[in-house]
């Protein structure tokens, strides 16, 4: 089911595919709503159990963004996240629930997440941590933020080099980038879409801590001569 915005988007991205799992249908509705608003014409998958959503990612080529709730029928905080990064690890994942509390989230988010939304946040709270996601950022309820800093953003000093932090499709994108092969050539190299490919470039300036590709490109050269 391909849900859309005509006007008033505020993220540009188009066609992505993102997989919207709740054991409530109300609730899928709801943030397919809210996930249109965020990225226009992106394309919504629906599971509501854990099966249900191995199934799709099995099934499905190029998942952009997971939303997943915690309290459906076969998942399991650690097992069933942890199952889910190492088998799709360059998916990002935003957990919705209605667990507010600091543990919930601080476990939640030690699996590798890049968000953790409760299902108590307004809806335009919500599009602005989903925008947030799709941008490559890392979104935290505010009120735990300072509980979890150690999760949600990493000191710099334990990351001498940065490149190691990336994930293999990062990696993947960095070195075609360094070929100066288009957003757009690259997305045809790996099989990706082009919305998923501006994704990564987009989380490798956040990591890299740079403005544009050649600062990113001169960024790797000079990691791959240390």
């Amino acid at each position: 089911m391909t849900y859309s915005s005509a006007t008033g988007a505020l993220f540009p991205a188009q066609n992505l595919r993102i997989l919207i799992a709740d054991d409530h249908a109300l609730v899928r509705g709801g943030l397919a709503l809210v996930v249109a608003m965020a990225a226009p014409d992106c394309k919504v998958f629906e599971a509501n159990s854990y099966n249900q959503v191995i199934e799709v990612l099995s099934t499905q080529a190029d998942i952009d963004l997971i939303m997943l709730d915690l309290n459906m029928p076969g998942m399991d905080v650690n097992t069933s996240l942890t199952s889910i990064r190492r088998q799709w690890p360059d998916v990002p994942i935003i957990v919705v629930s209605v667990r507010d509390d600091i543990d919930s989230i601080r476990t939640a988010m030690a699996t590798g997440v890049s968000g953790y939304i409760p299902k108590s946040l307004p809806p335009n709270v919500t599009l602005s941590a989903i925008k947030l996601i799709l941008e490559g950022g890392i979104y935290v309820p505010p009120h735990v933020l300072n509980f979890i800093d150690d999760v949600a953003a990493p000191a710099q000093n334990l990351q001498p080099n940065p490149t190691v932090d990336l994930t293999r499709r990062q990696q993947d994108v960095l070195k075609l980038m360094q070929s100066g092969l288009s957003n757009q050539a690259i997305a045809d190299q790996l099989g990706l879409t082009l919305p998923t490919i501006k994704m990564h470039v987009s989380a490798l300036f956040k990591k890299l801590q740079v403005k544009n590709r050649t600062e990113a490109v001169a960024f790797y050269g000079k990691a791959q001569e240390d």
